[in-house]
């Protein structure tokens, strides 16, 4: 954990998890489309889901509820229910809206670096009406490593035209906070329940917060 020596001038934000409170989409999503078939959704569902890739985790199914459909028609159905709850029922994290709102108003620079596609957050950051405040998104792919590493924080602090000591990398998963934190950003992890070692989390970011809320109240910027 460093301290904040001086004011910080651009803002970096996750979004999955961080600002949009997302983490149970894909349930959702495994309800409805078992649903759709008369089928529960069974408690282990997700735990078997984990450690597969999307079409991995089709012929998964397929096979688990012996279904009709091809593996493709899986998949697209999946992303479809997907799109869907991006567009209509993915909400804010606590206060995160009214933050955002306080760093635009204040013209601080915002980007987003995010592993999701843009067919989700697109649709879900429009309808929450903070889509023109930021200035630019950096997708996971853009970059060769994931998020253990600074790749994309560096990238994403290179398209708004400031040094990584400059600028605020909000996350809220162990990778992401020690990914920015190798590339000399300062890090504010954003609690979530469901969000894995939280110990090293709070051990490794410089600030830890439980809502957007307490930013507005003793901000960075």
């Amino acid at each position: 954990m460093t301290t904040l020596l001086r004011k910080k001038k651009a803002a970096i934000f996750d979004l999955d998890g961080t600002l949009l409170d997302s983490m149970d989409v894909w349930t959702e999503v495994d309800r409805r489309f078992l649903a759709r078939r008369g089928i529960p959704l069974p408690d282990d569902y997700a735990d078997a889901l984990a450690p597969l890739g999307f079409h991995a985790a089709a012929e998964y199914t397929k096979k688990r509820f012996s279904l009709p459909d091809a593996e493709e028609h899986i998949m697209d159905e999946w992303f479809s229910l997907a799109v869907d709850a991006y567009a209509n029922d993915v909400p804010f994290k606590p206060g995160a809206g009214a933050y955002l709102d306080s760093l635009c108003r204040r013209r601080i620079p915002i980007a987003a670096a995010t592993a999701s596609r843009a067919e989700f957050y697109i649709p879900a950051l429009k309808r929450l009406g903070v889509w023109d405040c930021f200035s630019s998104v950096t997708e996971i792919g853009e970059v060769a490593r994931g998020k253990g590493s600074p790749d994309i924080y560096l990238r994403a602090a290179e398209k708004l035209g400031m040094a990584p000591e400059d600028c605020v990398v909000f996350e809220d998963i162990l990778p992401g906070i020690r990914g920015a934190a190798a590339g000399g950003f300062y890090t504010v992890a954003v609690h979530d329940d469901r969000a894995a070692e939280k110990d090293m989390i709070r051990a490794l970011c410089d600030r830890y917060i439980y809502s957007f809320e307490e930013m507005l109240l003793e901000d960075v910027f």
